[in-house]
């Protein structure tokens, strides 16, 4: 399994009036690895959808451990916790410095322009399988 890392420092718009990260952040900083990973598999996200193929969320999930302040600098690590023909799940750690802060998931669904669900190409998904930390489900679905 291939982990995509991304760092990102904290900034003052991210936290609250203790400096703190504002829990709605996390989601932001999950789209940062996500889009890391599609990127360094070959497929930025805007020429995903430039060739018909967009990533609707269609769950996502947080749970907050540790927490970081203004001016500290974070680490996403992103991964794929499922992948079929229709759906990815990517999965996501957030460190502060060696401290796991966060985890969490978002899973979506491949569709075409029109928001209709739609099979990956046969590409994408040899591209995104090096990312999956779990054996994926037959293709069949």
């Amino acid at each position: 399994m291939k982990i995509e890392t991304v760092e990102q420092q904290v900034r003052y718009a991210e936290t609250d009036r203790m400096q703190v990260v504002h829990h709605a952040n996390y989601l932001l900083w999950f789209e940062i690895g996500r889009t890391q990973l599609l990127a360094s598999a070959g497929y930025a996200y805007h020429e995903l959808e430039a060739s018909g193929t967009r990533f609707p969320v269609i769950e996502y999930g947080c749970r907050l451990i540790g927490s970081a302040d203004y001016g500290d600098r974070v680490r996403i690590d992103t991964y794929i916790s499922q992948l079929r023909s229709r759906t990815v799940e990517f999965a996501y750690e957030v460190f502060n410095g060696d401290k796991r802060i966060a985890t969490g998931m978002t899973k979506h669904i491949a569709a075409d322009l029109n928001q209709k669900p739609r099979r990956m190409d046969a590409a994408l998904l040899d591209a995104l399988r090096v990312y999956v930390a779990v054996s994926t489900e037959p293709q069949n679905r």
